[in-house]
Parts: C-alpha cells; sequence; structure tokens
C-alpha cells in the first residue's frame, strides 16, 4: 500500500564548505520550505536530515517529508531509496530540487522523467529509484566557463559562491523554488510548467 506522503528532496553537499555554493541550491531551498512549515529535521540512518510536516494551500492538507541528503551529492540515491522504501513513497510522489548549469541564474524548470543532464546526483537517483519518472525542480545556476580546464571550471563553479548581485536575488529565487515544489503536489505537473517552465 503505497503512501499518501510525498517526498521532497533538496540536493547539496553537507558541510560548512559547501554552506553558500551554487551546487547546494536544493538545500537551501528545502530550508525555505522547513521555515515555511514549520519542519524540524532530524538524522535519517546517517543518510540524510529528515523531517516531516503537513502543508495547507487551497483548502487542503499534504503531509510530506523533506530531506537533505547528508551522502554528498553523487550517492543522493542512496538517501533519497532509503527513505522512499522506509515510508513506502513511490516515484510518483517523489520532488528532487537542484541546481541546473543549462538555465541561467534565477530560471527554474519543472519537469518528471528524461535525462540527468549529467547532473551526478539526478544519476545516483535514477539508479537507485530504478527509474528517472519523478519530479524535478531545476534552479538555474548559470555556467561556468568552457575551454580548456572545461571540467575543472564546472567544479569549480559549482562549488563556488554568488556574486553580490545574485545573493540579493537568491532569497526571492529560493522562495519561487519552494513555490515551485508546493505547486507540482497541489496542482500537477502540467499546471507548474505552465507557471515556471515560461519565465
Amino acid at each position: 500500500m503505497a503512501s499518501d506522503f510525498w517526498l521532497i528532496v533538496g540536493l547539496g553537499n553537507p558541510g560548512k564548505k559547501y554552506e553558500d555554493t551554487r551546487h547546494n541550491m536544493g538545500f537551501m531551498t528545502a530550508d525555505v520550505l522547513a521555515e515555511r512549515w514549520s519542519v524540524a529535521f532530524s538524522d535519517h540512518k546517517g543518510l540524510a536530515m529528515l523531517g516531516k510536516g503537513a502543508m495547507h494551500l487551497q483548502g487542503r492538507a499534504v503531509k510530506f517529508f523533506l530531506a537533505k541528503p547528508l551522502t554528498y551529492m553523487n550517492d543522493s540515491g542512496n538517501a533519497v531509496a532509503s527513505i522512499s522504501a522506509y515510508y513506502q513513497i513511490d516515484p510518483d510522489h517523489v520532488v528532487v530540487i537542484h541546481d541546473d548549469m543549462d538555465l541561467e541564474f534565477g530560471r527554474i524548470k519543472v519537469k518528471a522523467g528524461g535525462s540527468a543532464g549529467g547532473h551526478n546526483g539526478i544519476k545516483s537517483i535514477d539508479r537507485a529509484l530504478g527509474t528517472p519518472q519523478y519530479a524535478r525542480v531545476r534552479m538555474g545556476v548559470g555556467h561556468a566557463r568552457r575551454g580548456a580546464n572545461a571540467h575543472d571550471n564546472t567544479i569549480n563553479w559549482v562549488l563556488g559562491g554568488f556574486g553580490p548581485d545574485q545573493r540579493k536575488q537568491l532569497p526571492d529565487f529560493l522562495m519561487d523554488g519552494a513555490d515551485a515544489a508546493e505547486s507540482i503536489i497541489f496542482d500537477g505537473l502540467a499546471k507548474t510548467q505552465e507557471k515556471f517552465n515560461g519565465r
């Protein structure tokens, strides 16, 4: 019997040195949701910080879990699979929030399924769940310089911080990401795509 809980997962890397980096957009958005819905995190089997709460929107209440994997990005799937199995949450009730270099900073795209787009956290979740058919909120962080050291540039970019302008826009951007996750749950994917993907 599948649970009626939703699972929202914000991707990132644990630890001080990753705190305000582009790769931690998912963690930061999860923190906005935690604050908004009074969710307290505690440890889930050493794999994730996990909390649960209920969202009250549009005259409905929806119960959800909110997770921040502690496995480091490349093994995010271990945390997601463990929580999904433990609480019997099907992939169609999973929403993953992550950074995306193919989108300009401040842009959000919502999708389910499709390719991982080179994102190791998503690749890991695809493998662990055995399907790419779960919802994703892709938070744009823009792209590193290409060129001779493209790979290193990319790593330094996603693990880098935000400039002053972006830092000003960040709170609103994170709130939009939180809104997108809520909208998937309450309005469905198609409506959420209409709302966010065209921006």
